[in-house]
């Protein structure tokens, strides 16, 4: 099975659902749960094949996606809600554990639990693999793009913004016409117009380039002031 692009969104509605009330509703026909916990958890989660797509270049992503799930014997139970529980709160932990990769950007929502095929135990383990196919959105900018970011840092040579999950969108002092850099108090940045570009700020801008960092698992973005309609609004 390979990946296949769905849909692609200007915005996403997320259906908001804790965990105990998603594993109670598994025979439901639409769910969503957004994964804000991004920090490293255990999991028996990975990609079974590489994926090849094509995707139209908006920030929000719908994709379909075909993965391994490997239960514990122990876990097991004949009933067949409590097998769909076990896998699902498995991929829960993994999806959130796998917080982006280079193809397909940030992992935000897990959607549908589509398809959950026969298991195999794995000789060498016991456990018992099975393999899935589960819809979700991602989240990833694209060089040419106009996004919104919020300010997080300044400094005297730009500041660094906040794009959704990408932390590091980073907008130069030359890419800011008209400009100038102000130190009185909390710095920043300040036109003739008294538009100012501070720590907190949301400003619209537009994205230069993108780069992968493979180590951290993290995009870093260049963006520019440079066109209409962009700045702090």
């Amino acid at each position: 099975m390979g990946l296949y692009i769905l849909e692609t969104k200007g915005l996403v509605s997320f259906r908001y659902r804790a965990l105990e009330q998603l594993v109670d509703t598994l025979e439901s026909e639409e769910l969503c749960v957004f994964l804000p916990d991004r920090s490293v958890v255990a999991s028996d989660l990975f990609f079974p094949v590489k994926p090849s797509y094509s995707v139209e270049r908006k920030m929000f992503i719908k994709v379909k996606l075909p993965w391994n799930v490997m239960i514990p014997a122990e876990a097991m139970d004949p009933n067949g809600l409590m097998i769909q529980r076990a896998v699902l709160i498995r991929l829960l932990d993994a999806f959130a554990s796998k917080k982006a990769t280079k193809d397909l950007g940030y992992f935000i929502a897990l959607k549908n639990l589509e398809e959950i095929g026969e298991g195999r135990i794995r000789e060498t383990t016991g456990e018992i693999v099975f393999p899935v196919v589960f819809s979700g959105i991602t989240f990833k900018m694209f060089k040419g793009e106009i996004v919104h970011g919020v300010v997080r840092q300044v400094h005297k040579s730009g500041v660094f913004l906040r794009c959704g999950p990408c932390e590091n969108v980073y907008l130069s002092q030359y890419k800011m016409p008209g400009y100038d850099y102000v130190v009185q108090g909390n710095p920043l940045f300040m036109n003739q117009n008294m538009s100012r570009i501070q720590i907190g700020s949301t400003v619209r801008v537009i994205v230069l380039d993108i780069q992968w960092k493979e180590a951290e698992k993290e995009f870093i973005a260049l963006a520019s002031l440079e066109g209409n309609n962009l700045g702090p609004f």
